[in-house]
C-alpha cells in the first residue's frame, strides 16, 4: 500500500471514534475445512496437501449473496480501469466510461460479482487476499518478522536514531524486535506490519520518512507514512505524514496518548503506527485485504458496505500477488499461515465467471472425458497458461467437462472433478469417454410455485440410465427464472418454461415454473390517529417488499359502530370512542398491521380553527414554515377558545423553543382536560429536532440499509416526496439538496 492509501486510513480512523462497538450482524467463525461449504473444500484441501501448515478459517457473514451484491454494484463504490474491456465496465445510459478519477470507471455487475466470490481466488497466489491479519501467536514469529525484512536495510540490524537535537542513539532492540514487540501490543500480525513497512519506506533506513533529518521535522518518524497526503510541495507528502507524527494533526489528547504521538523515536512510531493501522480496520472485523475492500464484517453498525478504502475492485487481487511473491522469495510459504475466507447464503453453486471469459466462446457441456497425456495434466483458473494452477491430473482420471470450448485459436475447456473442483485444461489434451445416448428424459418438481430469491431443483430421469448427461437446460425468460444443471433461482415474478434436452434437441421434457413475490410485511402510514367524527380520512399500506405478486389487502374495522373503513383504506368516523382499523395480506393473514383509532366529538361550543398557512389532516399538521416555527410563532396561526400547549417528548415547550417532527398540540378545556391533541410534521426532519440536516440524511441511511427503521410519524416526514411510499435513497437526495441550498423541501 502506497502514501496515498493512508488518507483514506485518515478518515475512516476518525469515522471510528465516534462509532459503538456492537456488530450489525452477527458472523460465525468456524476453523477448519471441513467447516467449508462443499463449493469450498476442494481447493482448501489441495492447498493444504501442498501447504500443511497454513490454516482456514470459514466466516459466516450471515448475508445473502445477492443482498452483497446490490450493495457493492452501486455507483463509484467499485472502479476498473477506463482501458479493460466492457464486459469490465458498466455499461448503462450516463454512466459508461465517465471517469470517476483520472483513468477508472465504474465496474460491471459481473465485475464485481466476480471479485466477491472468494471460490474465485482459492489458489495458491491470491489465496493471500484472506491472509489473516491479526496477531496470532500460533502462526506469528520474530524469526518469521527477521525473513519477512530480509532484503532491506532494517534486516538483523539495531535500532540507531536521531532525536531533534542532532544527537545519535543505538538501541538494543533490533528492527524485528520492535515490529514482533509492536504486533503483540496492537494485535495486529507482525508479518503485515513487516511487509507494511516494507512498502512504505524500504528498503532503506534513509527513506525520509523515517531518517529524522527532515528540516522542521528533525526527531520525528513515521514507519507506515500514516497521514502522508498528496502535496505539490517538495517532499510535501512526507512533511505531512511527519506532521502526522509530531501532533497527530489536531487528533484529540486521548487520541494522541492511545498513538503514543509524538513519534519521537522509531519505538514509538512503530508501536503507535500500528495501534492505528489495527484499529481502523483490522480489529473491527475487517481482518484481510478481501475484507477491506467489500466491508461485510464490521464491529461497527452503520459501516458495512461503507468502510472500504479500495475502490479498485480488483486491489486484493492485485496485491495478493505481491504478497505471494513476498513470501515465496523469502521462503516463507511453507510457515504457518492463517486464512479467513468470507462465506454467503444463495451462493450460485459454480463460482462466478472472470468477465474475460465470454460465455459465447462455450457450449454448455456434460460429457465424461479423460487426459489424454502421458503425464501430469494442469487444471487452471482460467482458460490460459497467464492463469494460476489450480491442480494438476494424470491420464487415469476421468472427470466431466461442464463447457466445451469453441474459441478461435487455442480452446479451452470448464471441467468439473470428482472432487468438486472446477478449472480449465487444454481441450487437445482431453478425449471423451463413450457413452448412450438419450433416448427420454422427464421433469419433475415438488411444487412449481417458488418465490421471488428461493431456489428449488427440478428432478431429472434419464433413459437409459447409463447414458451420458448431456443435458442443456435453458429457461424460456432468464428475468423470471434462471436454471443452472437443474437448479432454479427465482428472479423475478412471472412465468417461465424450464427445458432439458439433449445436445442435438431430438429428446426434449418442459415443466411450468411459476414465481410469485410473497409480502413479507404491511406498514400502514400511522399506527395511531385521531379523527373527529363525521370525518375521512384514507390510510396508506404499504406491501414489503414492492414487487409482491399478490397486493390483495382486506380492511376491517373493529368496532363498525366507532368507524367504517373501505378496502381503499377510507376510514369513516361514526361514533365518539376507541377501535382499531386492521388491514391484512388477502393471501396470509397472519401479515397484518393495526392503526390505533381514537374518534372525538365536534363540540358547537369550541372554537377552532387553523390559519391557512398550516395544512391540518385529521390529526397531522404540516406545511410548517421552519423558519418561523418557535411556539409563539405557531400559537398565532391558531384560533381558539382553548388552552393551546405544546409538547416535545413529554415536556411543555417554553414560547421560544422550536417545534419539530413528532411535537405533539395538545388543546385543553378551562379545567384543563385534554380535548384535542395533534401531531407537527415538518418533512426532512425525520429525527424530530425541528431542523434539516446531516443527521438527518444519517437516520435515513440507517433506515433505507435497513439498521436501524425510522417509525410512527418520522416515517411520513422521511417520505419527502409524499407519495405515500417508503423513504427510499431518493428521499435522502432530496434533503442532501435541501442542506446544500439548490433545492429547498417544499412543506
Amino acid at each position: 500500500m502506497k502514501m496515498k492509501t493512508f488518507i483514506k486510513y485518515i478518515v475512516f480512523f476518525l469515522m471510528f471514534l465516534f462509532l459503538f462497538s456492537s456488530k450489525s450482524i452477527a458472523s460465525i467463525k468456524k476453523e477448519g475445512i471441513e467447516n467449508f461449504p462443499e463449493s469450498y473444500r476442494p481447493y482448501l484441501y489441495e492447498l493444504k496437501r501442498k501447504y500443511p501448515n497454513w490454516e482456514f478459517t470459514a466466516l459466516y457473514t450471515g448475508f445473502d449473496w445477492n443482498y452483497v451484491i446490490s450493495q457493492e454494484y452501486r455507483n463509484d463504490k467499485n472502479l476498473v480501469p477506463l482501458s479493460y474491456s466492457d464486459y469490465w465496465k458498466c455499461t448503462d445510459n450516463g454512466i459508461y466510461n465517465v471517469e470517476i478519477d483520472k483513468g477508472w470507471v465504474n465496474a460491471s455487475r459481473a465485475a464485481v460479482e466476480y471479485t466477491m466470490d472468494p471460490r474465485n481466488f482459492l489458489n495458491e497466489v491470491r489465496i493471500f487476499q484472506f491472509e489473516k491479519l491479526s496477531y496470532d501467536p500460533k502462526i506469528n514469529s520474530k524469526e518469521g518478522v527477521e525473513k519477512i525484512l530480509y532484503g532491506t536495510e532494517f534486516y538483523n540490524r539495531a535500532v540507531t536514531y536521531r532525536n531533534a537535537a542532532g544527537n545519535y542513539f543505538t538501541m538494543n532492540e533490533k528492527y524485528s524486535d520492535l515490529i514482533w514487540n509492536s504486533g503483540v501490543y496492537s494485535g495486529v500480525s507482525p508479518y503485515h506490519l513487516a511487509s507494511r513497512i516494507k512498502q512504505e519506506v524500504g528498503p532503506f533506513i534513509s527513506h525520509n520518512s523515517i531518517s529524522g533529518s527532515v528540516a522542521g521535522f528533525e526527531g520525528y518518524y513515521n514507519f507506515y507514512n500514516i497521514g502522508a497526503t498528496s502535496s505539490t510541495e517538495p517532499l510535501g507528502a512526507i512533511k505531512n505524514g511527519l506532521q502526522f507524527a509530531k501532533d497527530g494533526k489536531g487528533a484529540s489528547e486521548s487520541v494522541k496518548a492511545n498513538l503514543f504521538i509524538p513519534w519521537d523515536n522509531p519505538e514509538r512510531a512503530i508501536k503507535g503506527g500500528a495501534v492505528f493501522i489495527g484499529s481502523s480496520y483490522i480489529l473491527v472485523g475487517q481482518n484481510n485485504l478481501y475484507l477491506q475492500k467489500f466491508d461485510v464484517n464490521d464491529d461497527r453498525p452503520g459501516n458495512l458496505f461503507w468502510h472500504q478504502y479500495m475502490t479498485n475492485c480488483l486491489a486484493p487481487y492485485s496485491e495478493s500477488s505481491s504478497i505471494h511473491k513476498a513470501y515465496s522469495s523469502n521462503g516463507l510459504l511453507n510457515s504457518s499461515i492463517g486464512f479467513v475466507i468470507p462465506i454467503y447464503e444463495n451462493m450460485p453453486k459454480y463460482m462466478t465467471e472472470n468477465p474475460n471469459i465470454i460465455a459465447t466462446d462455450y457450449d454448455t457441456d456434460n460429457t465424461k472425458v479423460y487426459a489424454d497425456v502421458t503425464g501430469n495434466l494442469n487444471v487452471r483458473v482460467g482458460p490460459s497458461t497467464s492463469y494460476e494452477i489450480l491442480t494438476t491430473i494424470t491420464r487415469d482420471v476421468t472427470f466431466t467437462r461442464i463447457k466445451k470450448g469453441k474459441q478461435n485459436g487455442e480452446r479451452w475447456d470448464k471441467i468439473e472433478l470428482e472432487n468438486g473442483m472446477v478449472g480449465y485444461v487444454f481441450q487437445s489434451y482431453i478425449k471423451e469417454v463413450p457413452e448412450k445416448e438419450i433416448q427420454k428424459i422427464d421433469l419433475s418438481i415438488d411444487n412449481k410455485i417458488i418465490n421471488v430469491g428461493s431456489t428449488a431443483n427440478v428432478k431429472i430421469e434419464i433413459e437409459p440410465q447409463d447414458a451420458k448427461k448431456d443435458v442443456i437446460w435453458s429457461s424460456s425468460d432468464e428475468n423470471i427464472v434462471i436454471v443452472e444443471n437443474g437448479l432454479l433461482t427465482a428472479i423475478s415474478p412471472g412465468t417461465a418454461i424450464i427445458t432439458a434436452q439433449n445436445t442435438s434437441g431430438t429428446v426434449k421434457a418442459t415443466i411450468e415454473i411459476i414465481v410469485e413475490q410473497n409480502a413479507s410485511k404491511i406498514i400502514l402510514s400511522k399506527d395511531d390517529m385521531q379523527i373527529l367524527k363525521g370525518d375521512s380520512i384514507k390510510l396508506t399500506a404499504n406491501i414489503l417488499p414492492e414487487n409482491t405478486t399478490n397486493k390483495n389487502l382486506v380492511w376491517v374495522s373493529q368496532d363498525t359502530n366507532i368507524v367504517d373503513v373501505t378496502n381503499d383504506g377510507i376510514i369513516t368516523a361514526k361514533e365518539t370512542g376507541s377501535t382499531q382499523v386492521i388491514v391484512k395480506w388477502q393471501k396470509d393473514n397472519k401479515i397484518q398491521a393495526k392503526c390505533n383509532i381514537t374518534v372525538k366529538d365536534k363540540n358547537p361550543n369550541i372554537v377552532l380553527e387553523f390559519s391557512k398557512e398550516l395544512r391540518v389532516e385529521a390529526d397531522e399538521i404540516s406545511k410548517i414554515d421552519i423558519e418561523k416555527s418557535k411556539v409563539r410563532e405557531i400559537k398565532k396561526l391558531i384560533n381558539t377558545n382553548l388552552n393551546v400547549e405544546i409538547y416535545k417528548e413529554g415536556k411543555l415547550l417554553s414560547e421560544d423553543e422550536k417545534i419539530g417532527t413528532g411535537t405533539q398540540l395538545i388543546l385543553k378545556d378551562a379545567n384543563q382536560n385534554e380535548v384535542y391533541k395533534y401531531v407537527f410534521i415538518i418533512y426532512g426532519d425525520v429525527n424530530g429536532d425541528g431542523l434539516i440536516n446531516s443527521l438527518d440524511v444519517l437516520v435515513l441511511q440507517k433506515h433505507i440499509l435497513e439498521i436501524k427503521e425510522i417509525t410512527g410519524i418520522y416515517k411520513k416526514a422521511a417520505n419527502i416526496s409524499k407519495n405515500g411510499r417508503l423513504p427510499n435513497s431518493l428521499d435522502v437526495l432530496k434533503v442532501q439538496k435541501h442542506i446544500l441550498e439548490t433545492k429547498f423541501i417544499e412543506q
